[in-house]
């Protein structure tokens, strides 16, 4: 909690970075429920959002644009201050794929995140966007109960079978758990499925790497980009969420499910996407905690003004 000295706004928050789908989707939520947005982004311009984010800023005096960089500390305490609450959430270019050099990027500014949200002294909470993948790769899987928020995948397990994007997400949560207990940051974690926005979908999603694995283990779930929103803002704005919150609206269970994600990756809705040798499975993963709070959560609410 902020000293009594320091000007606060609770209905100011950051959303780092903004130059995604998802960033730009939590902009534009935020500002029609009436906060003031730091939209941060990362790299040069506004990145493959800058269309939307420059219309945004053009229509809404409420929003200011901030240049970011993750290994840059000072660049993200400066689009923090002031605010009262953040948004963060890692995704790189779609060009760039998951690597081990991606993995240390990933890690890295999960780091100075948290490190600057314990610096920030208007900041009261920090939702941190992890993934599912970092709950469901473990060496016993098959043999584990159904998964929660309270499973991990295992960083060796990833590390052996090159799961990039699972050992990036898995190794920044926890960066990120261990920063924010250690300063005693309010953090909440929710951790998306695959993100159903069809023009960042592809084949080499590094989501789907081992999907067939996911599929067999009934673990292969989707979100798409509103209730995502709708989660980030509702475990926000709950005094009483805490920890993490796995967040999907979508199971991929059966044959028919797994095609029909198949054509959304290959963007052609007229391939003969085959089903052969794919059997229905059970879903063994859930988000009941998370649909707890969203029962009570209103979508269309707006801040105190």
């Amino acid at each position: 909690m902020a000293p009594a000295f320091v000007h606060r706004d609770r209905n100011t928050v950051c959303v780092m970075d903004a130059s995604r789908r998802l960033g730009v989707s939590l902009v534009e939520r935020l500002l029609r429920r009436g906060y003031v947005v730091h939209a941060a982004t990362y790299g040069r311009g506004f990145g493959e959002s800058s269309g939307s984010l420059r219309r945004l800023f053009g229509e809404n005096q409420r929003l200011k644009l901030f240049h970011a960089d993750p290994f840059d500390y000072q660049s993200i305490v400066d689009a923090m201050k002031g605010c009262a609450g953040l948004f963060y959430t890692f995704e790189p270019p779609q060009d760039q794929s998951y690597d081990e050099f991606l993995v240390e990027v990933e890690v890295r500014s999960a780091h100075n995140v948290l490190e600057a949200c314990a610096q920030v002294e208007t900041m009261e909470r920090a939702v941190f966007t992890s993934s599912v993948t970092a709950v469901v790769w473990k060496e016993n899987r098959k043999a584990a109960a159904d998964f929660d928020e309270r499973e991990w995948s295992e960083p060796n397990f990833c590390r052996k079978y090159k799961l990039w994007h699972a050992l990036a997400k898995t190794v920044a949560e926890k960066t990120a758990w261990a920063l924010a207990m250690d300063r005693g940051v309010d953090m909440v974690c929710v951790n998306a499925g695959l993100l159903l926005v069809a023009a960042d979908l592809s084949v080499a999603d590094p989501y789907m790497k081992g999907a067939a694995q996911m599929y067999e283990d009934g673990v292969l779930v989707t979100v798409d980009v509103d209730f995502l929103v709708d989660a980030h803002v509702a475990v926000y704005e709950t005094p009483s969420a805490y920890g993490r919150y796995l967040c999907f609206n979508g199971a991929v269970c059966h044959p028919h499910d797994a095609v029909k994600l198949e054509r959304l990756l290959s963007h052609d809705a007229a391939q003969p996407a085959s089903s052969d040798g794919l059997t229905a499975t059970q879903q063994r993963i859930q988000n009941k905690k998370l649909n707890q709070v969203m029962i009570d959560f209103d979508a269309g609410g707006h801040v105190d003004e």
